[in-house]
């Protein structure tokens, strides 16, 4: 939820810069490492994945809407920048998983 006000609050204020990516591909990170249990693998990451095209090709196609088109397109990266380590960390650690079986 952190992730998602923070995302919110950027692209309204549209102060994208190095400070707002490195923060939400950390907490991205966290997540990928503390919420997502075994259990939850498979979905988390067809989910993720799904939502990483999703939001990239949205953003995309708000982006010609004229007053709000670009903050909505940085909302989409700025979301697609947090979900992103979290499916890293997830994938890789199934990774490891399988190839210790």
């Amino acid at each position: 939820m952190i992730g998602l006000i923070l995302a919110i609050i950027i692209a309204l204020f549209g102060t994208v810069g190095s400070w707002a990516t490195w923060v939400l591909a950390c907490l991205g990170f966290v997540v990928g490492l503390l919420n997502v249990t075994g259990k939850e693998t498979g979905r988390f990451l067809v989910a993720s994945i799904a939502f990483i095209v999703t939001f990239n090709s949205l953003g995309a196609v708000f982006s010609v809407i004229p007053v709000i088109g670009a903050a909505i397109q940085s909302f989409f990266g700025l979301m697609v920048i947090f979900v992103a380590p979290a499916t890293a960390v997830v994938a890789i650690s199934s990774l490891i998983s399988i190839t210790k079986n």
